[in-house]
């Protein structure tokens, strides 16, 4: 048999053309779904001698074993992020209390491909769906030893019929990205570690319900323990965008998780550190590479960390829900598309508009503003609010009719929102618009909305809906237009 082949990574061959010097910079990989994204804040300020004991917590896993003919590795670390169902680790009030019930399936539950650019200030998070149409290459069966031949599957499936070494040279083969790093957490320490944390904060648009997980959050801010969390990553039922809507909800959690500990003090803290990173590796799974100085050094880039740092996008796609024999119903990528995301990668350039720190934020509402109709007046005594309110909406995307007046009612000191009962949804994406703005349901309106601007009007504010990647675009966002205001 021959030895196992690793390709330098992109560290040691910078060090090697320095004449042996490591340049100082982080190793990290983030999971969504399953925790991993904490444990890879994991080592700031504490100390290398704690970060060993750490770090020989850390579950061990070959996920390079026998591999050649890999892609050439380009500037920035590389991070292959899996989440494994760990249900068999929950207690029987957990798998009751959180709908798990029923036998673990041996596959991934969640995959990301994670990219730190070189420089240490940008880190891109980009989800792969797990039903994604795959060719899986020639590899030995590692339960009857036989040679398998190239064939389809399922991406998620990779690793029930190869393990975490066949899911690698899959997701190297459907990308050109060389992997430099295998990363593996369950269920169990997903749900550990938030609540180690204290819990994460999720902002949401409109209530997420979903029978088949047990999620109930209403509209806005909601403070979510392990528990919850787990429910809200793992929804696939709680509107039509089934799986995609599940990875950009993976998203949004990921970018709080980071906020919540970047923010909290656990990296500067040496005994809330120990207690976090503990808690994190009892399920945790890293290839043999991964080690101590990539926790310290981890811990330093994340100490001027922030969620603005970080981009979120999934593989653009093109045909859905194609069905193969033999394998399912699958989604194919985007042809053109998902090649140029990759190549984006390869190259170390961001994926998302990154915005200027002094430019407001966009809210994210339910409905997108061309979808809502507007007439504007002035309830104030400022001359031309009404025509400034109405100019400025229409310039977020707004349909506004008609040309403002002046208020019928006088004067009001709060503004107000007089909408027919029907399209509540949209009135409460305009209200996004218009901060301090009093809802009125009017019945029989019909499906404008009717604005009376008050005494308290300061600014339009900037919103966006919140829509699944759409066939054939890359849709990518920055961290911090994903967590809470």
């Amino acid at each position: 048999m021959t030895a196992p082949f690793r390709s330098p990574s992109p560290a040691n061959r910078r060090a090697a053309r320095s004449g042996g010097r490591r340049r100082p910079g982080p190793r990290w990989g983030l999971r969504i779904g399953t925790g991993a994204s904490v444990l890879l804040l994991a080592a700031g300020g504490v100390g290398h001698a704690m970060v060993t004991g750490v770090e020989s917590g850390i579950g061990r896993v070959d996920a390079f074993t026998g591999m050649s003919n890999r892609p050439g590795g380009g500037d920035g670390l590389n991070f292959l992020v899996v989440g494994t169902d760990g249900r068999d680790r929950l207690t029987a009030e957990e798998k009751r209390k959180y709908h798990l019930g029923g036998a673990p399936c041996h596959c991934t539950d969640t995959l990301m491909l994670v990219h730190l650019s070189a420089d240490r200030n940008r880190a891109s998070v980009i989800s792969l769906p797990r039903d994604s149409y795959a060719e899986v290459p020639a590899h030995l069966d590692p339960v009857t030893g036989r040679q398998r031949a190239k064939h389809a599957i399922k991406l998620n499936a990779a690793y029930a019929e190869g393990g975490p070494s066949l899911t690698v040279r899959t997701v190297e083969h459907m990308t050109g990205v060389h992997i430099d790093h295998y990363l593996e957490v369950d269920f169990t320490s997903f749900m550990h570690s938030v609540d180690t944390v204290g819990g994460v904060e999720i902002c949401t648009a409109r209530p997420l319900h979903d029978s088949y997980t047990g999620l109930h959050l209403p509209v806005g801010r909601s403070r979510l323990n392990g528990g919850q969390a787990l429910q809200y990553v793992r929804s696939r039922h709680v509107d039509g965008s089934a799986d995609l809507g599940r990875m950009q909800r993976q998203q949004r959690f990921l970018a709080a998780l980071i906020q919540k500990v970047t923010s909290s003090g656990v990296l500067m803290n040496p005994i809330r550190f120990k207690d976090v990173a503990d808690t994190m590796l009892e399920s945790v799974r890293a290839d043999s590479g991964f080690g101590a100085n990539d926790l310290v050094d981890l811990g330093q880039a994340m100490r001027g960390f922030t969620p603005s740092s970080s981009e979120f996008t999934s593989v653009p796609l093109g045909t859905l829900e194609q069905p193969v024999p033999g394998v399912g119903s699958t989604v194919r990528w985007d042809p053109v598309a998902a090649p140029k995301l990759f190549q984006a990668i390869r190259e170390d350039r961001p994926i998302a508009a990154h915005r200027d720190r002094a430019e407001p934020r966009a809210a994210v509402v339910e409905v997108a503003p061309d979808q809502i109709q507007v007439r504007v007046d002035n309830g104030t005594d400022r001359a031309g609010l009404g025509a400034a309110v109405a100019r400025d909406l229409r310039a977020s995307g707004f349909a506004t009719l008609g040309s403002p007046g002046n208020s019928t009612i006088g004067r009001v000191a709060r503004t107000v929102i007089v909408y027919d009962p029907r399209w509540d949804r949209s009135a409460r994406s305009l209200a996004g618009a218009l901060p301090g703005a009093r809802l009125r349901p009017v019945a029989g309106q019909g499906p404008v909305m009717r604005v009376t601007v008050g005494q308290n009007h300061t600014a339009v504010r900037r919103v966006r809906a919140e829509e699944p990647t759409k066939p054939g675009g890359i849709s990518a966002i920055t961290g911090d237009e994903a967590v809470c205001p």
